[in-house]
């Protein structure tokens, strides 16, 4: 297992999800883990767990995260996992849905780095994990909103990685497929048959499945330690194959 002893990290929209696996498994590897998120009893409840800190923030606002890198200091490893979902095509997306998506998913990467990686860039060290989506890379139907926001978030991890990694900051982002996320399990329960929706839903992905939480923070766990040094500027699919034609 890869290790963090010695190292901070701060992990957004860390309350559930992959978020909390990501806080967790990064726990379980040394580091000292700050739990982020808008919910503060789930926050506390996932830093009780994990026994690290907890942290209230919307990264939608640009003044709480400063004031949040005031509080938490120096970061060895920076997590922005906060997200937010919209179903719905051009017809059934409106401009308050695209904006809403952007603020979070968006405006809330470039804000929490805006905060923490200029003192990554001072003490020349650092690694920060965006988590973008298979629609960051691909297309997916019905998805307007979201992909949009996801393309952003792999071209601003791109372009961090090339303005600022030759000064011992690397920025990367992962692309998972569909993950059962608690959002993603309450959604299936909607469907008249559960079982044949979640069926349809993971047929993208080549074995059939969607993704475990923990698979997708395994994957951080190695762009957060010093084995992936020469990791930076990537997109990492971990979608079960679903891009593999595309």
């Amino acid at each position: 297992m890869f290790s963090l002893k010695n190292k901070t990290a701060l992990v957004t929209g860390a309350a559930s999800g992959i978020g909390a696996a990501l806080a967790e498994t990064f726990s379980h590897a040394g580091a000292t883990v700050w739990v982020v998120d808008r919910n503060e009893a789930a926050g506390r409840a996932q830093t009780e767990r994990i026994g690290g800190k907890f942290l209230a923030l919307d990264v939608a606002s640009e003044a709480d995260c400063i004031k949040a890198a005031e509080t938490v200091g120096p970061l060895d490893i920076l997590a922005n996992v906060a997200g937010i979902g919209h179903v719905g095509t051009l017809l059934h997306t409106t401009a308050a849905d695209l904006d809403r998506l952007h603020a979070v998913n968006v405006r809330g990467v470039f804000n929490c780095c805006k905060a923490f990686v200029p003192a990554m860039l001072e003490r020349k060290s650092g690694s920060v994990i965006n988590m973008a989506s298979i629609a960051g890379v691909i297309a997916v139907r019905e998805r307007l909103a979201y992909t949009t926001t996801k393309f952003a978030v792999v071209g601003l991890t791109k372009a961090l990685a090339l303005d600022h990694s030759h000064a011992g900051v690397r920025f990367n982002c992962i692309c998972p497929g569909r993950v059962e996320t608690p959002f993603v399990l309450a959604r299936l329960k909607e469907y008249p048959d559960p079982q044949a929706a979640y069926r349809d839903m993971a047929s993208t992905q080549l074995n059939g499945r969607m993704l475990k939480p923990e698979e997708v923070a395994a994957a951080a766990l190695y762009l957060a330690a010093d084995e992936s040094a020469m990791v930076t500027g990537s997109a990492l699919m971990i979608d079960g194959g679903w891009s593999a034609g595309k």
